[in-house]
């Protein structure tokens, strides 16, 4: 099917097809494709000019909208174009657009998180709200990040932390790592757990070495859990 052409409907449920799948590794996405907690916006092109902005709404209405609840909640964003023919090409796309997006947006950093992209704190923060993005799209390297059209999920920080506080975020996260392992059969190189190095490395799915930077330049703005620390 081409996708690229096909109504919002189909695309959105290859995306569902994929993860899925017995084999797909990641329970979180599992789970929020299974609850009903997942909320997908199918874009025209992710180099537009006007994406970032109808990113940035929908990504505020998305957290507004989340605000309060429990469990795990991912927003999709997936792009009918262009078409990566590497992960070097998608890489560049999708930091052009975070960097696009971060430029947009008006509100000050998330709390919690580091607003340098080289800090192993960092997280991208968008309309005031923490996100661990993961990237996909048809010629990634790792099965697990192999999409049909080029795609990005925005995960929040927060749901990751009540994990850790419920006592379930280290079994989860063995789990997939070995679930990924015996997809791949290997271990991908990139996965770290925060605050051992930064989660840019990780954004695209392409390996990178440690001291790899990411191209991307956060406006220094107030942060009030810096003021915090005075």
């Amino acid at each position: 099917m081409d996708l690229q052409h096909a109504p919002e409907q189909d695309v959105v449920r290859a995306m569902e097809l994929m993860v899925t799948h017995a084999e797909f590794p990641c329970l979180g996405a599992k789970s929020v494709f299974r609850r009903g907690s997942v909320v997908h916006a199918v874009l025209d092109d992710m180099d537009a000019p006007d994406t970032p902005q109808v990113l940035l709404e929908r990504l505020t209405r998305f957290a507004d909208d989340i605000d309060g609840e429990d469990g795990f909640h991912s927003f999709i964003a997936t792009f009918r174009r262009p078409e990566h023919d590497d992960e070097a090409a998608f890489e560049a796309s999708l930091f052009a657009l975070l960097q696009r997006l971060h430029d947009a947006d008006a509100e000050t950093w998330a709390l919690g998180v580091e607003a340098d992209p080289n800090d192993p704190h960092f997280a991208f923060s968008a309309g005031g709200t923490a996100y661990f993005i993961v990237g996909l799209h048809p010629a990634a390297s790792r099965v697990a990040r192999r999409a049909p059209l080029a795609t990005l999920v925005f995960n929040p920080h927060d749901q990751f932390e009540q994990l850790r506080a419920d006592g379930r975020f280290d079994g989860m996260r063995a789990t997939i790592r070995r679930r990924d392992e015996h997809l791949q059969g290997s271990v991908n190189p990139m996965v770290a757990d925060h605050g051992e190095s930064s989660e840019a490395l990780q954004y695209s799915g392409r390996e990178h070495d440690l001291d790899w930077e990411p191209p991307l330049e956060v406006h220094p703005t107030p942060s009030l859990h810096e003021e915090d620390r005075r």
